[in-house]
């Protein structure tokens, strides 16, 4: 019976560590940016939308299909940073756990 009250305890412990992970990555931010830096976005890494920064040279109302396409772009560099930081979090936190490949914790 020890052996699954260590268990037990392991579980609440890693379960404590995910929590601090999550509440880190609410904090952490990271940019995204596009047209060579014209457009910046800030996310947390959990994906929450922080800031946005246009270049007044977008500003052109002819340029308007342009600067949404930058948006998007500036928005999915810094979800894909998101990402990676968020995986290189959880593996450290998981490293060593018999978990199958492709499941995802977060």
């Amino acid at each position: 019976m020890a052996g699954m009250f260590d268990i037990m305890k392991q579980a609440q412990a890693m379960q404590a560590k995910f929590q601090e992970a999550q509440a880190e990555l609410e904090r952490i931010e990271v940019e995204g940016q596009s047209g060579g830096g014209l457009v910046r976005v800030t996310l947390t890494a959990k994906g929450l939308l922080k800031g946005l920064s246009l270049d007044p040279s977008l500003l052109k109302p002819d340029d308007k299909e342009m600067l949404e396409d930058l948006i998007v772009a500036a928005y999915d560099d810094a979800r894909k940073k998101a990402d990676r930081l968020t995986e290189e979090r959880m593996k450290s936190l998981t490293a060593g756990l018999p978990i199958p490949p492709g499941l995802k914790l977060f």
